[in-house]
């Protein structure tokens, strides 16, 4: 039997006529043959949404009584047992009158799509969970009837009804929503024009969110690539820098001008070494824009405006934010830039942003990663280009001038080529530089002219001292490049060490995150920590992040050692030795990582042992007391019979016997208990699952109790359960045996078995003085006693052992109030395998789409029909009853 399919109408605000559109839904299923029934549909006594269920059958409800009020709610089991394809159920958000089978309506609901019903329902926006804190900023009333996002979220379809303030408001005057003695009032409060455009706009986002996620599933199916311009999404370029922050923010308050305007924050890396920016202030950005409500990427790519193009159209992004480039104006020589090929790349579905900020211009400054013996390709061609053929233009240059600034002006002027040659591309481009300029200086401008002599012996000095002098300068230049190269990489591994372990000792990284920092940091596919016990051991993975992970050291493109029986693997690159000592670094931190998170595991196994022995000293001074209580009333009892001093009638002895027996009883429950408490404390307790039908075993649980104690209510239509009989006759016994004991006199406590799908639950009834919610968790507690329960009538173990049952057999134990006053034991089991009740009976009828929008069949829906009712400040119950004496269970805050 497959799930239901749901479909909601989400309304906007209380009156849009999303109940009236349901109604017409459903005629409009019933005329093409569909089987259609109202599950539970309220009209409040408005004409037009009373005539609209006229021609509908209609399930009876379920009449329940409650502190002396009458309520109906939908009757499930019904609904159930009809079997219909479709069923209205309205106002999902609900809260049923205490003693109804579930707390909330979505929750039955939630059974009929079980049982392969479908189901049309509807809800408000201002009820769904997560919109509370700002529904009540907006209009003063907190909602405390919602709905978890999530079920609403997972509906095949949602449709919104929807309808201007202006005219909810004409509606709102004409009589056609509340009774007239209210109209005044909500029309000043709740139904205020600001009120109704904020609700309208939050409906409109939330289904806006649904149907982008939908797109972004379609596209993704079939492999869209171009942009589709739905939603503005905004992708910020970050380098790292400090300018980052300023477009973060820039791009915040882009997005507040658009609502529903999304983040994407992307740092895009090289993949041949550190990244060049400071891990520190990628971590502030990645909070920052975390805050602001975007999202933080991290991007692989060495063509930085390839990659970054290439990420927002793959997130569908409208437009991109980037910073003025911090280059200097003479670097421009090398390229236009990444934010000039961005814009120009781009095309015309992607808007480039170039936004200023206080960095411009002020340089980039050298790579903070890369070693002089590591200039990257781009700049020791630079280095040459300026070393060779810059000299050999400039000769060009200097011989077609008519005027002749002299030799030494001409030396100086190839000299500076030189330096330049050293600066871009190191040392060997500025020595064939100055090798190549002594000879052109030779051929072009030492008499005699156009020969590769020298007449003058102090051009012959001029020239040798120019060769010398440039040799020298561009060693030197050469050194202060290393060493400002070197100087800047120990800065950047300082900070990334820093910030290593400045968050592993605030405990602030897991294994993962730090070895995702570890990937992300030397640009790899993945990353895993290995470890064995012994070198004939084979391997295993501590921890992984990446794409297929190696499993042995041998496989990985590096492997850092750690220990002897550790090791670190890096898959995707091999990386350069100077890399290796901050990897070395990574990899004792990963050791102290993984080494705390298995003290910690070791600490909670201390806890737990802390536990088991405050459990024991718990036993201990329970045995001093009510364990003595009935060992004291046998000794009593058997000294009195052995008295030689007094002559016992028969009577006499019968009832000093029984008192022996009673406290023998008592003596045998207490101690069952204890030791049940101790198999669960260790662990031991292995259950014996067996299929098993309910009315074999429960009677059997009522012997510790007086016969006309308990009603039992076990139908034998149930189906048969997977239980251990022992531990499911003990776990009743507990439960029925405390029902008793605070239980009235002169009520019996009831037991009553029912099923639903899968699950079949035994609830134990009493009319006790029940259980405030905050003390119905603690008195599953070992040891516990609720209210002023005497000494030596037990130990507080009964229901401690008896959840601990029901958990072993993958069931549960809770407690809930019962109507009129009482407590309810709600005790669930698993039905055996292949046992199921009517309701996974098949369901005919027609689906729904599963997208958001417009009705299949394209019929716009009047709203004509209206679904609320309200008081004079704020919304009241649907069916205009006074709830203020059912606060908090069931009083409403807010329209349906």
């Amino acid at each position: 039997m497959g799930r239901g399919k749901l479909r909601i109408y989400l309304g906007a605000a209380p009156g849009v006529g999303k109940t009236y559109a349901m109604l017409s839904e459903a005629h409009r299923r019933v005329e093409r043959g569909g089987d259609c029934v109202v599950g539970f549909v309220e009209h409040h006594g408005r004409p037009r949404t009373e005539v609209m269920l006229h021609g509908l059958e209609q399930v009876p409800r379920k009449e329940l009584s409650y502190r002396g009020a009458g309520f109906t709610e939908m009757d499930v089991d019904a609904v159930l047992a009809r079997r219909p394809a479709i069923a209205l159920v309205d106002e999902l958000a609900h809260t049923n009158v205490p003693g109804s089978r579930n707390a909330k309506r979505w929750q039955d609901v939630e059974e009929l799509l079980r049982a392969g019903i479908d189901v049309v329902s509807t809800v408000n926006i201002q009820h769904l969970e997560s919109l509370g804190d700002v529904v009540e900023s907006i209009t003063g009333v907190r909602q405390r009837e919602t709905v978890p996002d999530e079920v609403v979220r997972r509906a095949d379809q949602i449709e919104l009804v929807d309808m201007s303030p202006q005219a909810l408001r004409r509606r709102m005057a004409h009589g056609n929503i509340y009774q007239s003695d209210k109209v005044d009032a909500a029309l000043s409060n709740y139904f205020r024009p600001g009120n109704l455009t904020a609700l309208r706009e939050l409906a409109l986002l939330w289904v806006a969110d649904r149907a982008d996620e939908y797109l972004q599933q379609y596209r993704g199916e079939h492999g869209i690539r171009s942009t589709w311009q739905a939603r503005e999404r905004i992708v910020v370029g970050l380098t790292g820098g400090p300018e980052g922050r300023t477009l973060i923010r820039r791009a915040s308050r882009m997005a507040a001008k658009g609502s529903g305007s999304e983040i994407l924050a992307v740092y895009i890396a090289r993949s041949d070494g550190l990244t060049a920016a400071s891990p520190k202030e990628l971590a502030v950005q990645r909070t920052l824009v975390e805050d602001l409500g975007g999202t933080f990427h991290h991007v692989i790519g060495d063509d930085i405006p390839d990659a970054l193009l290439e990420f927002a159209r793959g997130v569908n992004a409208t437009q991109i934010v980037l910073g003025s480039s911090r280059r200097k104006a003479w670097q421009y020589v090398f390229g236009p830039g990444v934010g000039a090929t961005v814009a120009r790349d781009s095309g015309p579905d992607l808007d480039v942003h170039i936004v200023t900020h206080e960095e411009v211009a002020r340089g980039r400054g050298l790579p903070v990663v890369r070693s002089a013996a590591r200039l990257g390709r781009p700049r020791i061609i630079a280095g040459w280009f300026v070393g060779i053929l810059c000299p050999a233009l400039l000769a060009v240059l200097l011989t077609h001038v008519n005027a002749d600034p002299g030799l030494a002006n001409e030396m100086l002027l190839f000299l500076s080529l030189t330096v330049a040659a050293a600066l871009l591309g190191g040392l060997w481009p500025a020595l064939a530089s100055a090798a190549f300029g002594s000879l052109l200086l030779n051929y072009f401008f030492a008499p005699p002219v156009h020969r590769f002599t020298i007449s003058d012996p102090k051009n012959i000095v001029a020239i040798a001292v120019f060769f010398g002098v440039a040799v020298s300068v561009a060693s030197v230049v050469d050194l202060a490049a290393r060493r400002t190269h070197q100087a800047a990489r120990l800065r950047a591994e300082s900070e990334i060490l820093s910030f290593l372990a400045g968050s592993v000792l605030r405990g602030e990284t897991t294994l993962d995150a730090l070895l995702e920092r570890v990937r992300e940091t030397f640009a790899m596919e993945s990353v895993a920590l290995l470890e064995r016990t012994s070198d004939v051991e084979p391997w295993k993975r501590a921890g992984s992040v990446g794409p297929r992970p190696v499993d042995r050291p041998e496989e990985a493109d590096v492997d850092m050692p750690i220990g002897d029986h550790m090791a670190l693997a890096l898959s995707g690159r091999v990386l350069p030795a100077e890399d290796r000592r901050v990897l070395g670094a990574f990899a004792a931190q990963a050791a102290v990582v993984l080494d705390r998170q298995r003290l910690v595991g070791e600490a909670e196994e201390a806890r737990r042992l802390a536990e088991g022995n405050r459990i024991r000293t718990a036993l201990l001074a329970a045995v001093s007391h009510d364990l003595r209580t009935p060992l004291a009333s046998i000794k009593a009892s058997v000294s009195s019979l052995r008295s030689d001093d007094v002559d016992w009638s028969e009577e006499d002895r019968a009832e000093l016997l029984e008192g022996i027996e009673d406290g023998a009883d008592r003596l045998d429950h207490l101690v069952g208990n204890l030791l049940d408490m101790s198999r669960l404390q260790t662990g031991t307790v292995t259950p014996l699952i067996r299929e098993i039908d309910l009315d074999e075993v429960v009677p059997m649980a009522l012997g510790g109790v007086p016969e006309d104690s308990v009603v039992l209510d076990v139908p034998e239509t149930l189906p048969m359960v997977a239980v251990d009989p022992g531990l499911l006759e003990r776990t009743v016994a507990n439960v029925v045996e405390n029902a008793v004991k605070y239980s009235p006199a002169d009520e019996r406590v009831l037991v009553r078995a029912s099923y639903l799908g899968d699950r079949v639950e035994v609830r134990v009834v009493d009319r006790g003085p029940g259980v405030p919610d905050e003390a119905k968790e603690r008195i599953f507690a070992p040891f516990q006693r609720h209210g002023d329960a005497p000494r030596g009538t037990g130990v507080g173990l009964g229901l401690a052992v008896a959840r601990g049952f029901a958990e072993a057999m993958d069931g549960t134990l809770a407690a809930e109030d019962t109507p009129g006053g009482g407590l309810t034991m709600v005790l669930t089991l698993r039905a055996a395998t292949g046992h199921s009740g009517p309701e996974h009976a098949a369901a005919d009828g027609a689906g729904h789409a599963a997208v958001s929008g417009p009705a299949a069949d394209g019929t716009d829906f009047a709203a004509d029909g209206t679904d609320s009712a309200a008081n004079g400040t704020g919304p009241a119950d649907e069916d205009g009853t006074d709830l203020t004496d059912l606060d908090p269970i069931r009083q409403k805050a807010g329209p349906q």
